[in-house]
């Protein structure tokens, strides 16, 4: 019997070769957008939708922002998503990587200081809890264009609304963010464990 944490890293790694085979000619160097670690900011500055913020680097907040209010479409160029302080999704011009719908994933530390990327690309990049960004959106239905909110296909993730909420409010690049509420730190104890238990069973 192959045990679950070994079929979510086959599962992963499978999906993860499909998305490198599926790459064509994009890559980050050929991105219209340009990322670097001043691109990014404090996530509770961004603007709110439901339960996460978003942004655009190329000047169509507006845009953004309309597809995420209606939950589906195509989000334009320039695109930022982000629903914990250290995942970033960044939509790159049209035809840059058909097998993310043109989406880049970021692993970003932040400290008081800024934010710095740690790791960027497709496949590759995984999240704290250790599971693959591609391997989780790649199931998003193309109606969302790869975008994970309940009901949109993707796995579920143990980690709760009150625990995103600790995670946006705690941004260490936030004002105020050291003034953690006993609720948000029973929340990011609780998420502390899972991280911890993922990570131990893999």
């Amino acid at each position: 019997m192959v045990s679950t944490s070994k079929k979510r890293i086959i599962g992963s790694g499978v999906l993860a070769l499909a998305g490198l085979l599926a790459w064509g000619s994009g890559s980050a160097d050929e991105a219209r957008v340009k990322v670097d670690d001043g691109s990014f900011r404090c996530i509770t500055q961004m603007t709110p939708v439901r339960h996460f913020f978003v942004d655009n680097l190329a000047g169509n907040l507006a845009g953004t922002v309309a597809v995420a209010q209606a939950g589906k479409g195509d989000y334009p160029e320039g695109s930022v998503l982000q629903i914990m302080p250290n995942e970033v999704m960044v939509k790159q011009q049209k035809g840059f990587n058909p097998a993310t719908r043109d989406w880049e994933f970021f692993w970003i530390d932040n400290t008081k200081e800024g934010s710095k990327i740690f790791t960027r690309g497709f496949a590759e990049v995984n999240n704290r809890l250790g599971l693959n960004c591609f391997a989780c959106h790649v199931k998003a239905e193309p109606v969302y264009d790869f975008v994970c909110e309940q009901g949109h296909g993707c796995d579920p993730i143990p980690v709760t609304r009150p625990m995103f909420g600790a995670l946006q409010r705690t941004d260490p690049r936030c004002p105020n963010a050291s003034n953690v509420s006993a609720e948000d730190a029973a929340s990011l104890q609780q998420l502390g464990e899972i991280v911890k238990a993922l990570l131990k069973k893999d």
